[in-house]
């Protein structure tokens, strides 16, 4: 892909510092169009903090951030709401609230955004809860299903106004190998039928594998690594072997920086 229309999200050249932790230095990562972009790397490399610069819940310290060739650091608040129309996002514990059923989960966005009339927001809900397979499910509570079942309905909730970018952060976690099998093919459908842009960020390089068309690996504040996930897996780069192979050796430590051992057991440094 050469032509800049064939990417809906630009990231370029970003910089990100909370307190005096710099997270990002000068990242630059491209989302093509109809396309799942899957965002990977070690905990507390910022993935989950690189969605939200990209909805400009926070803004970066410099560099751009372009939707639709729209700097969105730019945008008045009227113009940034319309925008985050065009977001679906499914959270990772699926978010739903507690104490309304599984139709109005869903309905909830349509109720808030826009006027339609009840019928067709009855007509719409049933439709996506039909996607998912529960639309069985609609007189539902929450307390009411598994986490699986959980999961789709926010999956449902987050299609509801048929966005363009669907977000998923951690959209496996703490699900049993079939639910996450039932949500892989969810999120490869959804993303093939509706011809959305898709952003995944997850830890589990295995599903990542199999729903993925570009991966990119961040460490250290930057791009690692960027690919298909065979790309990825078969490359030279020690990180990104240690990585995709889940290896407890490597340029990760699994000892965070700490004061010399033997000497803070002794108590020598408290001297």
């Amino acid at each position: 892909m050469n032509d800049a229309s064939d990417y809906l999200i630009e990231i370029r050249d970003l910089d990100y510092t909370r307190g005096h932790l710099r997270i990002f230095k000068g990242l630059n990562i491209t989302i093509a169009r109809g396309k799942i972009t899957a965002i990977m790397g070690p905990s507390g490399t910022g993935k989950t903090t690189l969605l939200r610069l990209i909805t400009r819940q926070l803004v970066p310290d410099c560099g751009t951030i372009l939707i639709d060739g729209i700097d969105i650091a730019k945008l008045s608040l009227k113009d940034l709401y319309i925008l985050r129309r065009r977001f679906g996002m499914l959270f990772q514990n699926g978010a739903l609230l507690t104490d309304i059923n599984v139709f109005e989960n869903v309905a909830f966005p349509l109720r808030e955004h826009t006027d339609l009339p009840n019928r067709l927001i009855r007509h719409i809900v049933l439709t996506k809860l039909h996607a998912v397979g529960l639309r069985g499910a609609a007189d539902m509570m929450p307390s009411q299903l598994s986490g699986g079942m959980a999961r789709r309905v926010a999956l449902a909730r987050a299609m509801v106004m048929d966005p363009d970018i669907l977000i998923y952060d951690e959209p496996f976690v703490g699900l049993d190998p079939i639910s996450m099998g039932v949500i892989v093919r969810l999120v490869r459908k959804m993303n093939d039928a509706l011809g959305i842009s898709s952003i995944l960020v997850s830890h589990d390089v295995q599903e990542i594998a199999t729903v993925a068309d570009c991966s990119y690996l961040i460490s250290d504040g930057k791009v690692a690594a960027s690919g298909s996930p065979d790309e990825l897996r078969n490359t030279s780069s020690d990180l990104v072997r240690q990585f995709m192979h889940g290896m407890a050796d490597g340029p990760v430590a699994f000892h965070y920086a700490a004061p010399n051992y033997a000497e803070q057991l002794l108590g020598r440094d408290a001297e």
